[in-house]
């Protein structure tokens, strides 16, 4: 049985509505069925596959030091043990009349975005564990509770799940909800194996994309990435990573999962249309001589910005876990000076505190 830890962490009001404790948090099992785990696909013919590993069909920049000189050195900032989030007052509801060009997105938290596209409600890489790590003792731990509790989800439509890291692949929080709405999850090709047999995940490779079930005026898009996938010590890169985009007959929604900088935001651009809305990365970035070819800093997001040629972005994947050096809020303030050197107004790349509301 899934336990919250509403007891025993600090709780956002806002998910204490009607004096009835809300889950913002949920206890990481340990589980140890992925450490040496390998899945077994046919890979597609394609630049991006071999027999048995996916890859990317362009050069990755090398790295300056490898994971294991960085983390027998790590001189990373103190983060707090916690951190209660600001109240907020409004909380997402079903929206049945909505109209498709009516959209509202709300930062849970980490990269975890409630995305309501007219009356269809999508969720990225949800996660509400309280540790992204396979065991309840060990592995980043959360610092604040997630923005929205799961009892104040609407009901959701379908997940997009960009890659199996455990920060993103969150087997406890897509228990939770696919017990409760029995939603497809959109994810890249061999990801399915690591989750449940009984759930519905829906497999694409990088540009395949399918009608929205629901609805088919939207479409559903795996895109490229500039990342890597694994979950144990024998499954690296066997299952694709990526970013999904869902398209409407007059816009483009770009969430961009994990990545670090490269020609795969404007080729989006490109083959999609320039985004009314993108989902972009800003921390877990340093040291840059590890971390430049798998995440971007907020220079690299303001960059990717603008290759977009987005009407807005949306700053994700900071503030929840502590993952490399930087402080916990050091990808604010680094987004604020990238934005005034690029002589960009702050208001385009939005930085919404966790549970609050953007209009898209």
């Amino acid at each position: 049985m899934l336990k919250s830890l509403t007891a025993n962490f600090p709780i956002d009001k806002q998910s204490t509505k009607d004096s009835i404790a809300k889950t913002t948090a949920l206890a990481t099992p340990i589980d140890f069925s992925h450490v040496l785990f390998t899945p077994v696909y046919e890979r597609p013919d394609v630049a991006h596959a071999t027999r048995t590993h996916f890859r990317h069909p362009w050069t990755i920049p090398k790295r300056g030091m490898n994971v294991a000189q960085w983390l027998l050195n790590r001189k990373k900032a103190q983060w707090p043990t916690w951190e209660d989030n600001i109240p907020v007052t409004t909380l997402p509801t079903l929206r049945p009349n909505a109209p498709l060009t009516d959209w509202k997105m709300w930062f849970v938290g980490h990269a975890t975005v409630l995305i309501q596209i007219g009356p269809y409600n999508f969720l990225t890489d949800p996660v509400w564990g309280m540790r992204v790590s396979p065991a309840s003792f060990a592995g980043p731990r959360r610092v604040r509770a997630a923005g929205i509790a799961l009892e104040n989800l609407p009901t959701i439509d379908a997940v997009l799940l960009s890659h199996n890291h455990y920060d993103h692949m969150d087997q406890v929080s897509l228990d939770w909800l696919y017990r409760r709405d029995r939603m497809p999850i959109y994810a890249g090709l061999a990801n399915s194996q690591y989750l449940p047999t009984h759930m519905r995940v829906i497999e694409l490779d990088w540009w395949e994309s399918i009608a929205f079930y629901k609805d088919d005026r939207l479409q559903i898009v795996f895109t490229p990435a500039q990342h890597f996938s694994g979950r144990g010590i024998k499954d690296g890169n066997m299952a694709l990573w990526g970013g999904l985009s869902i398209t409407t007959p007059t816009d483009h929604l770009f969430f961009a999962g994990d990545t670090g900088y490269a020609q795969h935001f404007t080729e989006v651009r490109e083959r999609l249309g320039a985004p009314r809305l993108a989902l972009l990365p800003i921390g877990a970035y340093e040291p840059r001589a590890v971390m430049h070819a798998m995440h971007m800093n907020p220079t690299d997001a303001v960059q990717a910005h603008q290759d977009l040629q987005a009407k807005q972005s949306l700053a994700i994947h900071h503030r929840t876990f502590q993952l490399t050096d930087e402080a916990m809020n050091q990808p604010l303030l680094d987004l604020a000076n990238a934005l005034s050197r690029a002589k960009l107004a702050a208001h385009v790349f939005a930085t919404p505190l966790e549970g609050e509301m953007v209009r898209g």
